[in-house]
Parts: structure tokens; C-alpha cells; sequence
């Protein structure tokens, strides 16, 4: 899991930000939002322009040299802060799991241009690679001793170079650095729009529509819509060659993308990617939703996030919709306020102690959290 993230000089963030998502409080009402003492799921807000979507794009741009899943550059064209003169972005990365840390640490001048990087397992260094001042990689890991360290002014990640190319002995600090890995290659980032722009997990532009009919869902699609107050009956179609799916009205279909309201389509899209919130095997690990309820009304968005709530992986949510500030979904320590390069759980921004009872909804917009 994450458990904290750093990032510098990258777009509006030029100041030092650190999101800590290890500072959880011992309330007792809804313990599933939090595991092994990390925030497991939570709600970012924040004003217009304070870098919501911009700290997703933080925490996934390690995706972009680590693996080989989906990227968007476009996101990450101008990468540096404008108002900085400093000439790399920091970005330092806190991982646990079980009882091993992991900790991540690089600079890039762009997103392509990494410069430094250096990994930890249980506070020793196990990869190294300054290009500016060494030319060889240093790696302390079992089973690399004979692994070629000089990249002769190859681009590709220090990290990624082990990986792929050293044969790693069975010992605890190599699993640790594989389950890093895996959890990085399973990471998501999503808007929720009726384009299915993302990054990480997979690769490639799959039509939403056909792979629900290709996965053999379209009935549990349906129940799905229907649950969450749409109510329809869906049928299978053929569109331009390949499987699709309408509304079935008995007598008469009519196609569904061209007919769905904006928010089913948001939600259709939602449902693709919970599929893959909910498999057995290499499920997501890591979510992040940009403005998930863009579209959504508010009684739909809070049973989005009470889906969320019952799948496995560590989940970030952007909103402005403060009808979900509720003790009843989540608690004090999951909801976090993104304002003027500083980001912290609610709780913080009073000295009064949140209880189950208080109407913390009411005391956001009464100013309450305000500093």
C-alpha cells in the first residue's frame, strides 16, 4: 500500500507537498476505510485549481518508466512548475507491505528524462543510479552481482533495468522488491467521463460496451443500473461488426452509448473498471478517480463509493460533492482537504474532537476546517 507521498516542482505543486495517508486516528466506526494503519480509502477536496487532478497524475507518474501499461503524455507535457527555477521534478514514494517498507525516490527534468533514482527496502539501499555524477547503477540486491550496472546512456529506469534483467535470489529484501513492483504495475487512474481516458494497469483502448458483452456481463451490467436507479433492460446488438448493447423496449432497441444519459455513461464507464476492482487474481491495486461524480447525483455517488468501499485496493477519490463529507460512509482521517500546496485529513484543521455523531458536512461549509 502507499503510505506517503512527496512530490516537488512538478506543475502547480512547487513547493514540497506530502500526502501522509499513515496519520489515522483510533476511531472506531468504519475500520474497513483503513488497513495496517494506512488510509485505504478516502475523498480528496479542495477549490478549483489546487491540484486535485494534478496529484493523481503525481502519484501515477511513476507508471510512465516502471512499466509498460497505458500512459497519456498529455497529461504530463508541461511537467515542471512554470514559477520555478529549479530544473527536475522530486517525487519520493513510501510503500508498505506486511511488515516491509519500501521507499522510491527520483527526479526527472521531464517525463520521459529521469536524472536520479534511488530504492530502499527496510531503510537500506538497494538500487542507486545518479546519471549526472555515475555511470555505473549501484544495486544491493542477492542474485545481481554479475548484472551489467553501465547503461551507457540508455533512458530506461534503473529500476525497471533490474527488474527485467536480473535473476533475483528467494530472500526477504527481493520479495519485498517484487511485490513493489507488482503493486506498481496494477495502478489506475481514471476521469470519469464517457472516454475512457486512464493510466496504468493495462494497455490499449478497449471499447467499454463490447467488453462487458465480451466478459459474459451484460446481466449483471443491467442489475447493476438497475441498483443504482436506472432502471432498463439491456439486450445484445451487433454494431458495425462487433458486439454491442441497446435498450430493449420489447418491440423496438434503441443503441445504448447514443442514448444514455451522461451520468449512465460515467457510470457505464465506472462498471469497466470495477470489473477489474474485482478480480481474483491481478486486480487493481492502487485506484485513483479524477471528479468521480461529475455527473452523478448525489445519492448515486455515495453508493459509487460504498463500491469502492467493498473492493480490495487502496482508493483516492476526487470531489467536490460535500453531501459525501459523512461520518455514515467514511470518518475523519478519510477525508482530505487539498488547498494552497498542503494537503491533510479534516481532523487536523480543528482543535475540537470529530465524533461519530458530529455533522462534519455541516461544519465544512460552516467554515470549521478552514485555516
Amino acid at each position: 500500500m502507499l503510505k506517503r507521498f512527496e512530490v516537488k516542482n512538478f506543475k502547480n505543486f512547487g513547493e514540497n507537498l506530502v500526502f501522509d495517508l499513515s496519520e489515522v486516528k483510533s476511531y472506531e466506526f468504519n475500520p474497513e476505510a483503513i488497513k495496517n494503519n494506512i488510509v485505504n480509502k478516502c475523498l480528496i477536496y479542495g477549490p478549483n485549481g489546487s491540484g486535485k487532478s494534478n496529484l493523481g497524475f503525481a502519484i501515477l507518474d511513476l507508471v510512465s518508466h516502471l512499466t509498460d501499461t497505458q500512459k497519456d503524455i498529455r497529461f504530463y507535457i508541461d511537467f515542471l512548475n512554470a514559477g520555478s527555477e529549479e530544473n527536475h521534478a522530486e517525487f519520493k514514494y513510501s510503500f508498505q507491505f506486511g511488515k516491509e517498507s519500501v521507499d522510491y525516490c527520483y527526479h526527472k527534468t521531464a517525463h520521459d528524462l529521469l536524472v536520479f533514482e534511488e530504492l530502499h527496502i527496510n531503510g537500506k539501499q538497494v538500487i542507486k543510479y545518479d546519471r549526472k555524477k555515475e555511470k555505473d547503477i549501484i544495486v544491493n540486491l542477492s542474485g545481481a552481482e554479475t548484472l551489467n550496472k553501465f547503461l551507457n546512456g540508455n533512458k530506461i529506469s534503473a529500476v525497471k533495468y533490474v527488474k527485467s534483467n536480473a535473476v533475483l535470489k528467494e530472500n526477504q529484501t527481493n520479495k519485498a522488491f517484487y511485490e513493489f513492483y507488482d503493486f506498481v504495475e496494477r495502478m489506475l487512474l481514471f476521469r470519469s467521463l464517457d472516454t475512457n481516458v486512464y493510466i496504468g494497469f493495462q494497455s490499449g483502448n478497449s471499447h467499454i460496451q463490447p467488453d462487458i458483452v465480451k466478459r459474459g456481463k451484460l446481466k449483471d451490467f443491467e442489475d447493476f443500473l438497475n441498483r443504482n436507479g436506472i432502471k432498463c433492460k439491456l439486450i445484445k446488438t451487433i454494431v458495425n461488426n462487433q458486439e454491442d448493447i441497446a435498450f430493449d423496449f420489447g418491440k423496438k432497441t434503441i443503441n445504448f452509448y447514443l442514448n444514455a444519459s451522461n451520468g449512465t455513461k460515467a457510470l457505464t464507464l465506472f462498471y469497466y473498471w470495477l470489473l477489474r476492482l474485482r478480480e481474483k487474481t491481478k486486480a487493481v491495486s492502487f485506484l485513483f478517480i479524477d471528479e468521480f461524480d461529475a455527473f452523478y447525483h448525489h445519492e448515486l455517488a455515495r453508493l459509487v463509493v460504498e463500491e469502492v468501499k467493498n473492493t480490495s485496493c487502496q482508493a483516492i477519490l476526487t470531489t467536490h460533492n460535500t453531501a459525501l463529507m459523512s461520518n455514515d460512509l467514511l470518518r475523519p482521517d478519510c477525508y482530505f482537504i487539498l488547498d494552497n500546496n498542503k494537503i491533510d485529513p479534516i481532523y487536523k484543521f480543528t482543535d475540537k474532537e470529530l465524533r461519530k455523531a458530529h455533522n462534519i458536512e455541516k461544519m465544512y461549509k460552516a467554515g470549521a476546517f478552514d485555516e
